[in-house]
């Protein structure tokens, strides 16, 4: 039995963990997750990886969200601020970005540890955005602020994407994800990045109204290529 549930709406690969990324036509997905997601990491001085927030793994490192990075053949090219742009193999992008976050910090690819948080592919709907936006009217609630690979263009007003928790998805031709666990959030989703305000409400209702979860992880079961406007059933 199978389940149409919609299409790619945007496809997003993020070349450096915590930074901004950039939106793709395609994405080629692995049993890692989506390739050449999250690849690099900044590091503090202790080798932690840079995150907007401080767990076991991670360090909370301020401004990441502020620069932005998008590969330029199979090394990434960070953006900076105030437009300046450095390729990770230039000698200099570790004075760069130390000046630019006001830390020492080192630009590092990923080696036997994952970059990854939780889960090799990350999903929302447009349903699910829907949803926050009904219950935010006064926010900006831009998918941004959410980090996703892919957005899948569902029909209705809630988080469609739980029902699916267990179950294998279809994308296209190819790709077979199966849906793993929730996402659950934190204060990332809250603050400032390209032209989009801090705002704790985000976070608040989220942990309110959906016990702190939004979007959904998935593992890859099939691996290939997806695209824009691809259609996405529920095969399982």
């Amino acid at each position: 039995m199978t389940q149409p549930i919609g299409s790619i709406a945007r496809l997003w690969r993020y070349p450096v963990k915590s930074l901004g990324g950039e939106e793709c036509e395609r994405l080629v997905l692995n049993a890692r997750g989506v390739e050449g997601d999250r690849r690099y990491a900044v590091l503090n001085r202790e080798g932690r990886l840079g995150s907007g927030k401080t767990t076991r793994r991670f360090r909370q490192i301020d401004g990441l969200l502020e620069l932005r990075a998008a590969y330029r053949g199979d090394v990434p090219e960070l953006i900076f601020a105030d437009g300046m742009r450095i390729l990770a193999s230039d000698p200099q992008i570790d004075a760069a970005l130390s000046s630019a976050l006001k830390v020492p910090v080192t630009l590092g690819r990923e080696q036997d540890v994952s970059h990854l948080d939780s889960g090799p592919v990350h999903l929302i709907t447009t349903a699910g955005l829907a949803w926050l936006r009904a219950a935010l009217p006064d926010s900006i609630i831009d998918e941004r602020r959410f980090r996703p690979n892919v957005v899948i263009d569902t029909p209705g007003v809630a988080q469609v994407e739980l029902d699916w928790i267990g179950r294998t998805l279809a994308i296209g031709d190819q790709v077979r994800l199966r849906v793993t666990d929730r996402t659950e959030r934190c204060r990332m989703v809250t603050l400032q990045q390209q032209k989009l305000p801090y705002d704790p409400h985000v976070l608040g209702s989220i942990i309110r109204d959906a016990d702190a979860g939004f979007g959904a992880y998935a593992e890859v079961v099939t691996a290939g290529t997806i695209g824009r406007g691809d259609c996405c059933t529920l095969v399982a």
